[in-house]
């Protein structure tokens, strides 16, 4: 969810730069392009690596929205063969670019009907979800005895001025799903004003989520050790249990609180990309995202929730994790009416 989470270095990345057509169009290696925080476990990868017969080349590139323009700017001669990362705030873009081709992958079956938003084409595969919402440092808040804001409203508040940090809504995923859930709360006419209220207040922007988590957010490891300044951040409900799982020793909560009432509804999705070099282990690495092998895996590894009703999620995962009964959602088709002039709008109203 990706973004997912990037705080884990147990990806299995092969080398990086070139696509699929750079490696030689070799019938045994897929490529799959991603976000930076793809993760999975070396036994799970080495698994589908000799059931399946391919070798698995991960390129990374940026963040998710960075990673779809690049897929739409390379149409028709893609830099792999499947794109892993486009999520709901960015599908139709790469849906309307005709970056995809269609495939039913096995296990389709198995993902829930609500995270199918692309059902009866096929050009995207679900593959996970989560929440997008507003992450605070308990250490900071406690220490300064001022109650953690827990609402879109809260951030705007004097108590507030100064503490939130956010991912650029025209290069973040993240960025755009908070600007998409303030557009879900106070609707076309309000938000603006909302947008007023937190530059006013001291809104930061960086540019991507990795940045603004473990670099500037005084609550994560990361942001601890870079000197991180802002106990506010935009990440994901599921940002918890990332922080208390890989502690040493683990603590009985998290560090890390999450504002239910920021949250966004986020899925991701991947897909087998229009002009691959190896279009069937694409395909083969599609029925792999969907695998109950790989679903069980993820929330370790990238920290988002599964989309099959099969998959048992992990017990140290639902120890720490948050659960958001009611995100802001937006549907496909308002979202891709509204995005661009949104983020223009946005861009003119806190960056300049």
């Amino acid at each position: 969810m990706g973004v997912g989470i990037g705080l884990v270095a147990l990806s299995a990345c092969g080398a990086s730069g070139g696509g699929s057509g750079a490696a030689g169009g070799d019938s045994k290696t897929v490529t799959l392009v991603s976000h930076d925080s793809w993760a999975v476990s070396k036994g799970v990868l080495k698994d589908f690596e000799k059931k399946s017969g391919y070798k698995v080349r991960v390129l990374k590139d940026g963040d998710a929205g960075e990673a779809v323009n690049k897929a739409i700017l390379s149409k028709g001669n893609p830099q792999g063969d499947v794109l892993f990362g486009v999520d709901n705030t960015l599908l139709s873009r790469a849906l309307d670019n005709g970056i995809f081709s269609s495939y039913k992958a096995k296990g389709l079956d198995e993902v829930k009907s609500q995270y199918q938003l692309d059902a009866g084409k096929n050009r995207v595969t679900p593959v996970d979800n989560g929440a997008l919402c507003v992450n605070y440092d308990k250490a900071y808040f406690e220490k300064h005895k001022i109650a953690p804001p827990s609402s879109f409203a809260d951030l705007a508040k004097p108590a507030y001025k100064n503490l939130l940090v956010t991912e650029n809504a025209s290069t973040s995923s993240p960025g755009l799903g908070f600007v998409l859930g303030s557009a879900a709360k106070y609707g076309d006419d309000g938000w603006q004003a909302y947008w007023k209220k937190l530059k006013a207040n001291g809104v930061k922007v960086v540019d991507g989520w990795d940045q603004a988590y473990n670099e500037e957010f005084s609550g994560s490891a990361g942001g601890k050790k870079a000197g991180g300044e802002r106990p506010l951040v935009v990440s994901y409900a599921s940002s918890p249990p990332a922080e208390a799982v890989f502690a040493d020793p683990q603590p009985k909560t998290s560090p890390v609180g999450v504002a239910k009432g920021t949250c966004f509804q986020q899925i991701e999705f991947a897909g087998l990309l229009n002009g691959a070099q190896n279009e069937k282990g694409g395909k083969a690495l599609l029925d792999f995202l969907v695998s109950k092998k790989f679903q069980e895996d993820m929330p370790l590894n990238m920290f988002v929730d599964p989309v099959t009703k099969n998959a048992a999620v992990p017990a140290d995962y639902t120890k720490y994790a948050v659960k958001v009964d009611d995100p802001e959602t937006m549907s496909p088709r308002k979202i891709a009416d509204n995005r661009d002039d949104w983020v223009k709008s946005w861009t003119s109203l806190v960056l300049k």
